[in-house]
């Protein structure tokens, strides 16, 4: 059963890990270079290859305080091509309080390309020099949208972070179905209700034109977290929970195969990535495993 506390845990961690989350992030763009629109690809890519070795930390609490990861980039990925879609002359409206749309008004319809980033990992803030990107930020969190709210670098006029319980079934997003480009999830869907799961890639799903990717990195199973719990931390098979009250789920290929193919989504990528996490404090390595993968809406027929 979902925790009545979940917002209180998530809020917490927030306040708590507030600094860690405006941090240098090119690792997601080596990865995931449908993040970058196509005009960006050449800029991105030098850029990355002056910071060829990363450090960057890991998101998730329960590795404690002082634990970095020495990251060697074992996924190489190709982006996509995407079509530039013609700008619609619509004006930007929204009603804050339950964030109410209409299929031609809302935040970012001018814009060529977008993208949702569910529950921020500070992309939001890289792509601000290009003109025809706008990004979308949500999380459970009010304390996580409220930190991207007061960065500095926040632009509302090309970024829009708003609150959202994936689960919440009769709650809308403030966007139209078929209109984002990429939806990215990094350490997300593992904090859902396994029994949630389905539905919410299911809704997230028909926000993605056709050709739109949903692109997702998480933990797999096995991974050094899973093995760390004590017992009575597993609430149900593989998944547990932290000392802070956040839960977590630990996920097979396959697992995650059957969520977005269900949702009706065709595999780009779906591979497992296992790396060497160093910390240096206590002198100790650990072995990670997170499951990356690509899914892509299909494509109109041409008699559609």
């Amino acid at each position: 059963m979902p925790s009545i506390n979940a917002h209180k845990y998530w809020n917490d961690f927030y306040k708590i890990h507030e600094n860690g989350f405006f941090k240098d992030r090119h690792w997601l763009f080596t990865e995931f270079p449908e993040l970058a629109p196509s005009q960006n690809q050449n800029h991105l890519k030098d850029s990355f290859l002056e910071n060829k070795s990363e450090v960057s930390e890991c998101r998730n609490n329960e590795d404690g305080p002082g634990l970095i990861m020495e990251e060697q980039h074992k996924c190489s990925s190709k982006s996509l091509e995407y079509k530039t879609q013609t700008p619609m002359e619509e004006n930007v409206t929204q009603k804050i309080s339950d964030l109410e749309i209409c299929a031609d008004e809302f935040p970012g319809s001018s814009a060529t390309y977008r993208i949702l980033e569910v529950t921020f990992y500070s992309i939001i803030f890289v792509h601000m020099s290009d003109p025809g990107l706008f990004v979308y930020c949500c999380d459970f969190s009010s304390t996580a949208i409220e930190l991207v709210q007061t960065n500095s670098e926040y632009d509302p006029s090309r970024c829009f972070a708003f609150v959202h319980d994936l689960c919440d079934e009769e709650k809308s997003y403030p966007v139209p179905k078929g209109s984002l480009d990429i939806i990215i999830l990094i350490f997300v869907l593992s904090a859902i209700v396994p029994d949630k799961m389905q539905e919410a890639i299911n809704r997230l799903s028909r926000l993605l034109k056709p050709g739109g990717m949903m692109l997702l990195r998480d933990y797999g199973r096995y991974d050094m977290a899973q093995l760390r719990f004590k017992k009575g931390q597993c609430l149900s098979g593989n998944f547990y929970v932290r000392g802070d009250g956040t839960r977590v789920y630990f996920f097979t290929q396959e697992e995650l195969d059957t969520l977005f193919t269900t949702a009706g989504l065709e595999k780009v990528q779906n591979l497992v990535d296992r790396r060497l996490q160093v910390n240096r404090g206590k002198q100790l390595t650990m072995y990670r495993v997170w499951i990356q993968c690509k899914y892509c809406k299909p494509l109109l027929s041409s008699t559609s």
